[in-house]
């Protein structure tokens, strides 16, 4: 990236030339062109359009401490950073975050936001949006983000607005910014009783991983943050589910091997964020405008945006739900025996997540949910689950309202054996401490 940022910087630093400047670019990452077809009758024409895009996910392992010049040299070619940070980050890292700059002499300059899941708003993204009009950032110059998923979703889409296409860069500090929401083009707030239901499709051009910021997590959001890994292994990747199998409990206990020394832990929970990304990004990365509805990473996200809000969820219990709920319905199907059904729901249930919920007897919610969903994704519900081995899925489009109420009732026996009768620990938002 060091190239191409120093080609940016050339393209927007050099004099006027006195030839036209035919193919002038804000900025390397993004490019596009088209072609305009005239009609027949000369008097109409159609234009086809393209856009491509770069963006770039990395591992930096302590990616603020001082003898880590990787960020810093990133954002020296720009002159300065402007950042906006989760004010809990702040807390913990502002002052280290502001030492590492300084030590590398890059001017920095950051705005603390409260971004709790009741903030996913609108207002959260004004606030991002006059804070980058306050510091006058350019079009060329990528904002940074550093915070757990509501603030990379809410920044993103304000990124997305400011100049109608601002880059951005990630360093999502929970684990599911880290594996899902960070890198995710998709941007978004809540509204209108539905999760993530306004928004845009902005990739960010580049997304940081740094595990280090799991240590000072909840345990309430390192369990739900594995959720997108769980999720992820069930319909994608074998080799995740067994790893999530051996070590998804004590990964949750140590914070993803942040608590203590044990370096064999820790090499299993750089496997875990790594396995978990690429499968993700190779469906989401490849399909930035949701162009396409043969999307694997939506399990567990069918019927959960519908029921998130509404119960008080965690994002990633409400998923865990979904997940086991489309589990069930998958062996109903008999797209799997109920062996792989029991692995996936005690997977779940081991990583101290919901694998159900009282929610799922409301029933006119859940078809409410289902019709919204299939707006949402072209007229078809296309709900992927999985399907002939754990690491594959498959899409279920005709789920009937008897289906889905059966499916629950047996989902509910199943589910009574199951330690805590398959609720949850701390599942709710109203578990966490956020004084």
């Amino acid at each position: 990236m060091t190239s191409a940022l120093s080609t940016t910087m050339h393209l927007l630093s050099s004099p006027p030339s006195e030839e036209p400047a035919t193919d002038y670019r804000t900025s390397n990452w993004f490019t596009n062109g088209g072609v305009v077809h005239t009609g027949r009758d000369g008097h109409s024409f159609s234009i086809e359009a393209t856009f491509t895009c770069e963006s770039e996910v990395r591992v930096v392992p302590g990616v603020f401490d001082t003898d880590n010049h990787f960020l810093a040299e990133y954002y020296r070619g720009f002159g300065r950073c402007v950042a906006v940070i989760d004010q809990t980050v702040e807390h913990h890292y502002g002052e280290q975050i502001r030492a590492y700059f300084r030590d590398h002499d890059v001017p920095y300059a950051a705005e603390p936001l409260r971004a709790w899941e009741s903030d996913k708003q609108p207002e959260l993204v004004d606030a991002v949006l006059m804070w980058m009009r306050q510091q006058r950032l350019a079009r060329h110059e990528p904002l940074l983000i550093i915070g757990g998923g509501v603030l990379c979703d809410t920044a993103g889409l304000a990124a997305a607005m400011h100049h109608r296409r601002t880059p951005y860069v990630v360093i999502g500090t929970t684990v599911i910014a880290a594996i899902d929401a960070g890198p995710s083009p998709r941007t978004c707030v809540n509204g209108m009783g539905f999760k993530n239901h306004m928004g845009a499709y902005h990739l960010p051009v580049l997304t940081i991983v740094d595990r280090s910021f799991f240590r000072t997590l909840h345990p309430a959001h390192v369990r739900h943050g594995i959720a997108e890994a769980i999720k992820m292994a069930v319909i994608d990747d074998a080799e995740l589910f067994e790893l999530l199998v051996d070590h998804g409990p004590q990964l949750v206990r140590t914070r993803f091997a942040t608590e203590g020394f044990d370096a064999r832990l820790a090499a299993v929970a750089d496997d875990v964020v790594f396995k978990a990304l690429r499968s993700y990004m190779r469906h989401e990365g490849t399909n930035p405008w949701e162009t396409h509805q043969a999307r694997p990473h939506a399990y567990g996200h069918t019927w959960s945006p519908g029921y998130e809000l509404h119960s008080g969820l965690l994002h990633g219990q409400a998923v865990s739900v979904g997940m086991a709920l489309g589990a069930t319905l998958a062996e109903r199907r008999g797209w799997i025996g109920p062996e792989k059904r029991s692995a996936i729901h005690q997977l779940i249930s081991s990583c101290e997540l919901a694998v159900d919920h009282p929610v799922l007897d409301d029933h006119e919610l859940l078809m409410e949910a289902q019709t919204k969903m299939i707006e949402k994704r072209g007229g078809r519900l296309w709900a992927p689950l999985p399907r002939g081995r754990i690491g594959a899925c498959d899409y279920a489009d005709d789920v009937s309202s008897e289906e889905l109420r059966d499916a629950v009732e047996y989902h509910h026996a199943l589910c009574a054996s199951l330690p805590r009768e398959g609720a949850g620990v701390e599942m709710y938002l109203a578990d966490l401490d956020l004084r």
